[in-house]
C-alpha cells in the first residue's frame, strides 16, 4: 500500500488534491511497524505533520554538502583574477547576497496564507506568483544550471582521467616525468602551462622518454581531448541503467569526505611551500597580480553557481525536526560554505610559489592536476559526482 500511495502521489501536482490518501486509509504512527532483516519489528513514534526527523546539525551539513561542488576547483583562480583583497571581499559579498535570497526562497511558502503550501515546492511558488512562465522559467534555469555542472564533471573527469592513466604509464614504464629548470624547496618541480600575458609559457613541462615504440601507441590512444573523454562513456554509461537514482544517495558521504580530503591536502601542501604573498593594489609585478583588478566579474560567475542551492533548499529544510530553526540553520550553512571557499581559494593562491612562478600561472581547476596528485584529484571528483543527482534538481512531482 505504501508504494501506492507513492506512486498516486505522483501522478499529479502537489497542489492537487484529488489523488492525496484521505486519513482514514493511512494508518496512524503507533499502528506502523518497521521490520528489520533480523526478523524484529519497531513501533513507529508519532510525527507532527510536515516536520522531519533531521536535527538542525545534520541540516546545516546536509546543506554543506550539497552546495560543495566544482566550483571550489575554481575559487584560487577565481581569486587570481579579481585580485586577493578583492577576490576575499567578493566572495563574502556573494555568499551574503545569496544567503539573502534564499532566506526570501524559504519564506516565500509563509508569505501566502490563501492556500495550503505544506508540499508545495519552488516552482510552484514560482507559479503562485508569476503564473505558468515562472514555473517553467525556473525548471529551465534549473536545467541550465544542472546541464553547467554536468559539463563541468564531464571535463574535470576527463582531464583527471587522462593524468591517472598518464601517472601510471610513467610509473610502470620507470618515466621521468619531471621539470629541469625551476623548483621550489629544492625539491618540489613546479610547472606553468601558460604565462599570463598570454604568450609562450613561461615553463615548460620537460619529460625524457625511452626509446619504445609503446610510447606513441599510448600517446594515440590515450589523448586528452579526441579519446579519453569518450572512454568516460564507457564508465558512466551502465550506471545510467539503474532504477532508481536512490542507488547514488548512499554514495552522498563521498562528498563530504572527498571535500575534507581536499582541505588537508590544500593545508598540507600550503605548510610545505609556506606563503608567497605581495601587496600592490593596481600595478602588476613580474610575479605578483595588483589587489583590485577589473576581471572580478569572473569571479562573481563561479561564486553564482557555487553558492546556488535556492531551487532545492525548501525540499531540504522540509526534513528538518525543529522548522522554527530554518533561518538560523540555512544561515550557518551559507557561513560554513563561505568559510570554505576562503580557506581553500587563499590557501592556495599564497601558498603557490611565486617566486619562481607567476600568480597568473594558477589557472581554472588544474591547480590539482600534477602527475604527484592524480590519484588524489580523482579521487574529489568522484565522491562529488556521486551527490549530482540530488544537486540543482527541483522536486516537481
Amino acid at each position: 500500500m505504501n508504494k501506492r500511495i507513492h506512486y498516486y502521489s505522483r501522478l499529479t501536482a502537489p497542489t492537487d488534491k484529488a489523488l492525496i490518501a484521505p486519513d482514514h486509509v493511512v494508518p496512524a504512527p503507533e499502528e506502523c511497524y518497521v521490520y528489520s532483516p533480523l526478523g524484529s519489528a519497531y513501533k513507529l513514534q508519532g510525527y507532527n505533520e510536515g516536520y522531519g526527523k533531521n536535527t538542525s546539525l545534520v541540516t546545516i551539513f546536509m546543506i554543506w554538502n550539497t552546495m560543495m561542488g566544482t566550483s571550489i576547483l575554481s575559487i584560487p583562480w577565481g581569486i587570481k583574477q579579481a585580485g586577493f583583497t578583492t577576490g576575499m571581499c567578493v566572495i563574502m559579498l556573494m555568499g551574503l547576497l545569496t544567503l539573502y535570497c534564499c532566506y526570501r526562497v524559504v519564506k516565500s511558502r509563509a508569505m501566502i496564507s490563501s492556500v495550503d503550501t505544506t508540499t508545495w515546492e519552488y516552482p510552484d511558488v514560482c507559479r503562485y506568483y508569476f503564473g505558468s512562465f515562472g514555473q517553467w522559467s525556473s525548471l529551465l534555469f534549473s536545467l541550465v544550471s544542472l546541464i553547467g555542472a554536468m559539463i563541468v564533471y564531464w571535463v574535470l573527469m576527463s582531464n583527471f582521467l587522462f593524468n591517472t592513466g598518464k601517472f601510471i604509464f610513467n610509473f610502470i614504464h620507470h618515466i621521468n616525468d619531471t621539470d629541469t629548470v625551476l623548483r621550489t624547496n629544492d625539491s618540489n618541480p613546479v610547472i606553468c602551462p601558460s604565462a599570463g600575458s598570454g604568450g609562450q609559457p613561461d615553463n615548460s613541462s620537460v619529460i625524457f622518454y625511452a626509446n619504445d615504440t609503446g610510447l606513441q601507441q599510448f600517446e594515440k590512444w590515450w589523448n586528452k581531448s579526441k579519446t579519453v573523454p569518450f572512454y568516460l562513456i564507457g564508465l558512466l554509461l551502465p550506471l545510467l541503467n539503474f532504477k532508481s537514482p536512490s542507488f547514488f544517495s548512499k554514495f552522498n558521504i563521498l562528498g563530504t569526505v572527498s571535500v575534507l580530503y581536499l582541505i588537508f591536502l590544500v593545508t598540507l601542501k600550503a605548510i610545505r611551500l609556506g606563503f608567497h604573498l605581495e601587496f600592490h593594489w593596481f600595478v602588476p609585478t613580474e610575479f605578483f597580480v595588483p589587489e583590485i583588478r577589473f576581471q572580478f566579474p569572473q569571479l562573481t560567475g563561479v561564486l553564482t553557481l557555487a553558492f546556488f542551492i535556492h531551487n532545492c533548499i525548501i525540499t531540504l529544510l522540509k526534513n528538518n525536526k525543529n522548522q522554527e530553526n530554518n533561518v538560523r540553520d540555512l544561515s550557518i550553512a551559507y557561513m560554513l560554505v563561505t568559510l570554505t571557499y576562503l580557506y581553500i581559494g587563499v590557501l592556495v593562491f599564497a601558498s603557490f610559489p611565486s617566486p619562481p612562478l607567476s600568480k597568473d600561472c594558477i589557472e581554472q581547476a588544474t591547480w590539482l592536476a600534477s602527475s604527484y596528485w592524480a590519484m588524489s584529484s580523482v579521487t574529489f571528483i568522484l565522491g562529488k559526482s556521486s551527490s549530482l543527482d540530488q544537486q540543482d534538481v527541483p522536486s516537481n512531482k
